[in-house]
């Protein structure tokens, strides 16, 4: 035991994948999910015909190589955290592990993720790769849900630690609302909301689209991105906000500088509404999208009430934020504000029905912020992968041997850890 490797935790996104080595806080490697293969436009199955080439099944690029590269097409093989395309992602998982890692796969036990309701199939399809095609000793799939409140640890006492809570997990691609209940996630009441860090840039930037001038079209996404992560904040209240930027504008607009790709000219940008309202479209979706205008705060207060009533009040007191577009300045406070606002004027209907008789217990609402926030997926796997107890719940390649990749379907989950 003492010798062994330290186990590969590799977290796949939609927009991004994290990996690296078990026992480390950050992960070595953080590229985009994204991968450029050589295709003909010829008639027939892409799947199949790329299984019939020979060494082109070796010329392909991952991550940023692969948004840079010219002459291929650049696939994206996860959608909204669940794959859709096998052969694609078999190839991303070697050049990941091989490419990247420099790992042999045969020496290390593998932590992967998978996204809330991820199908039992999808387990077996990746059980498949990875003993087949990396031969690896031990592998764990675990739920992100549940590795994002093992990391909301570090802000915590021993004595606290716990897997139950609320996890608002928020990246590029799709926002989810997940309640856990010791480990267990209520799969029935998990909400997604179509509002993710994606939206927040292309908001961002029409708004820039309306106003600025001399940003280069071909760059307008990537200043708007760059803007969204220097200089946006939550704000308390709109309203005083733009009040307070139409006083003092020389105080409060920022001025962003970068340079033209092409002309090597230098552009400035002024950065005005958009720092607060950015961020804002989480709680006021409407700006953003018409369809859907629930704002987080009622979503995660509708999803805890919709789980069984004996976890709720732990759902409550421990909702948790996992995933880069949480990390803007004063997101937590303003959704425990607004949560709490909830939860109190409801607790204040029932005391007014029952005629004063009533007294409820007063619910506790916490928005828990810590430091490894943004790759907390990340971190809570290499948190648990790097204990004894990992060793003891991955599934082995003799168990695979023996029974097939039907293993993968259920996880068990790291009761001893809490």
């Amino acid at each position: 035991m003492a010798g062994r490797l330290p186990a590969v935790v590799i977290d796949n996104g939609t927009g991004y994948t994290k990996m690296g080595y078990a026992g480390n806080t950050e992960p070595q490697f953080i590229i985009p999910s994204a991968i450029a293969v050589k295709e003909s436009a010829s008639v027939g199955e892409q799947s199949q015909r790329r299984m019939t080439k020979g060494v082109e099944d070796l010329d392909f690029f991952i991550g940023d190589e692969a948004l840079a590269a010219t002459n291929y097409s650049v696939k994206w093989p996860i959608r909204h955290g669940i794959v859709e395309d096998w052969d694609l992602m078999e190839r991303f998982l070697e050049q990941a592990i091989f490419k990247y890692l420099r790992s042999e796969p045969e020496d290390h036990y593998f932590l992967l993720t998978e996204p809330p309701l991820n199908t039992p199939e999808n387990r077996e399809y990746t059980a498949e790769i990875m003993f087949e095609s990396f031969n690896v000793p031990g592998l764990y799939i675990a739920v992100q849900a549940v590795l994002a409140l093992a990391a909301s640890w570090t802000s915590r006492q021993v004595g606290e630690r716990t897997l139950t809570g609320t996890v608002i997990d928020s990246g590029d691609g799709v926002t989810h609302v997940i309640p856990v209940a010791e480990g267990y996630v209520i799969g029935s009441c998990i909400k997604h909301i179509p509002i993710a860090g994606r939206d927040i840039t292309y908001f961002i930037q029409q708004l820039l689209r309306e106003r600025e001038v001399g940003i280069p079209p071909e760059q307008s996404l990537e200043t708007a991105k760059a803007i969204k992560e220097k200089y946006s904040y939550v704000c308390p209240d709109i309203a005083k906000e733009f009040a307070k930027y139409d006083q003092d504008p020389a105080k409060w607009i920022k001025k962003h500088e970068s340079i033209n790709n092409i002309s090597k000219q230098t552009f400035t940008v002024d950065v005005g509404y958009e720092r607060f309202l950015g961020p804002e479209i989480f709680f006021h979706p409407e700006f953003s999208n018409a369809d859907f205008i629930t704002p987080i705060s009622e979503v995660v207060d509708t999803v805890i009430q919709h789980c069984p009533i004996d976890v709720r009040r732990g759902l409550y007191k421990n909702i948790v934020l996992s995933g880069g577009s949480t990390m803007f300045k004063d997101f937590g406070r303003k959704l425990q504000r607004d949560v709490k606002r909830a939860v109190d004027s409801r607790l204040k209907a029932s005391e007014e029905l029952s005629g004063g008789r009533i007294k409820p217990k007063p619910i506790e609402c916490q928005v828990i912020t810590h430091h490894m926030q943004r790759y907390a997926v990340w971190f809570g796997g290499s948190m648990l992968a790097s204990t004894p107890e990992f060793y003891q719940v991955c599934h082995t390649k003799a168990d695979y041997d023996e029974y097939g990749p039907s293993i993968c379907r259920h996880n068990p989950v790291f009761g001893t850890m809490s």
